[in-house]
């Protein structure tokens, strides 16, 4: 009797590239269910975030007379935004751009420098092991939970013994301390820097420094951009600190600068400027628009480190 030739497996069809292959579970197959719920919530957080906004932006194009007779959220009779603007800018010899420098100069100082502390806590809190490890990081927690005026007593008092107040100083050095930055890349520094890389690296020869540079720092680009945005928008928006801390006019920020403007109107014989204080706080908000389009891709990115596990 002769053998007879095994079977052949049946072929499998090859997917034609004009169609996807279907997926072999059926979940796969099915769309995310629309919720009308979830939309309305989404719409209404929208439109609460937007209107403030709007709101701004149209009542920053009218005159001072337009700006107390019309509707809040319509245009007035004329469009005097550039007139508004060039009057905010030369108002008070021009003391709105030396309050814009000065908060560059907090944010520059005050924001870079968090961030920098940050970024070097947070990767040696993630990858060293070291006595007190722990005592660390609750103290971190401790810090991110404490509100930042319970605060503000006691480092202006700290700050008038050292002599300190009425300078830059007193609002940079506060700000180079951000405890919810410090366990931003804490947490984000042991999710994106393999272990196994910086062990490959000191195998090879590479000091700590010179691994940390190379190696860690580009891995932590995005939780870096993440608490830059958080600590430039605290220190850009910082009212209360420099409130307390500051009495020279020279060395206000735009927030405490504007407020200033806005209570001209309530003093005895003082000028009611509510158009530049408007005008004022729309320019304000340009740079803060500028930051998050320019570092969104790397805010987006920051913000889902850790959610999935390779």
């Amino acid at each position: 009797m002769g053998t007879s030739a095994p079977a052949r497996p049946p072929r499998r069809r090859a997917p034609s590239p004009l169609r996807p292959p279907r997926p072999r579970s059926g979940r796969g197959a099915r769309r995310p269910r629309r919720s009308p719920a979830l939309t309305l919530v989404t719409g209404l957080a929208l439109l609460y975030s937007l209107v403030p906004l709007v709101w701004l932006f149209v009542n920053a194009t009218k005159s001072q007379e337009s700006l107390l007779g019309t509707f809040g959220l319509w245009f007035g009779p004329e469009f005097s935004l550039f007139d508004n603007v060039a009057a905010t800018l030369a108002y008070g010899d021009g003391v709105f751009v030396r309050w814009l420098l000065n908060t560059l100069l907090y944010v520059v100082l005050g924001a870079g420098g968090a961030t920098l502390l940050a970024v070097l806590g947070g990767y040696a809190l993630a990858r060293f092991d070291f006595p007190g490890r722990r005592a660390v990081f609750a103290a971190v927690l401790g810090a991110a939970a404490v509100p930042g005026t319970a605060l503000a007593v006691p480092t202006f008092l700290m700050f008038s013994r050292l002599g300190l107040t009425d300078t830059p100083w007193a609002v940079i050095v506060p700000s180079l301390i951000s405890p919810f930055g410090l366990y931003l890349m804490w947490v984000f520094a042991a999710q994106a820097v393999p272990a196994e890389l910086l062990e490959a690296a000191r195998i090879d020869g590479s000091g700590e420094l010179r691994t940390f540079l190379t190696v860690a720092l580009p891995l932590l680009a995005p939780g870096t951009a993440t608490v830059l945005l958080f600590t430039m928008v605290a220190t850009w928006n910082n009212y209360f600190l420099p409130l307390i801390m500051i009495r020279d006019p020279d060395w206000f920020p735009l927030t405490v600068g504007l407020n200033s403007w806005n209570a001209q109107a309530a003093t005895a014989g003082g000028e009611p400027v509510f158009h530049l204080v408007i005008t004022g706080s729309f320019l304000t908000i340009v740079p803060l628009i500028a930051a998050f389009l320019l570092l969104q891709r790397y805010w987006r990115s920051g913000l889902t480190a850790g959610s999935l596990k390779g």
